[in-house]
């Protein structure tokens, strides 16, 4: 009787922890996405400053893709690090740019980009940061 009585109690405590314990994963992989994000305007920010206030369009032409690992950003010498499952997307127009980030383990194990998915965006006219949960 005793034996069933810890069962059920590990068990509850089961089903309490697993919950809790995949939303703390999900908060990772956000907070990854947020802090690539964050980092990789301060690179173009960087490179702009650099150029006397212009942004190479090599960085972003056509919506370039950056997985994880480090690379320079397309075009100049600023080395970025994406963290692991992870993906950025730089597209620039004019003197404007935006960055979007997503994880693929939010994005349903996917590398491609869906707007409808999880992502985190940083688009330089507005100054924002914007989360899609």
């Amino acid at each position: 009787m005793e034996l069933l009585v810890v069962v059920i109690i590990i068990g509850i405590l089961a089903a309490v922890a697993v919950p809790i314990y995949l939303n703390q994963r999900r908060s990772a992989w956000r907070a990854s996405v947020e802090s690539d994000v964050k980092n990789v305007s301060l690179a173009i920010e960087t490179v702009s400053a650099q150029s006397n206030g212009t942004i190479p369009i090599s960085i972003g032409n056509g919506g370039k893709t950056y997985d994880e690992g480090k690379s320079k950003l397309n075009g100049t010498d600023t080395e970025i690090t994406v963290s692991k499952d992870n993906h950025i997307i730089i597209t620039v127009s004019g003197n404007t740019y935006t960055v979007i980030g997503f994880n693929e383990n939010l994005n349903g194990g996917s590398k491609m980009y869906e707007s409808a998915k999880p992502h985190t965006t940083y688009d330089s006219e507005k100054g924002t940061l914007s989360t899609i949960r």
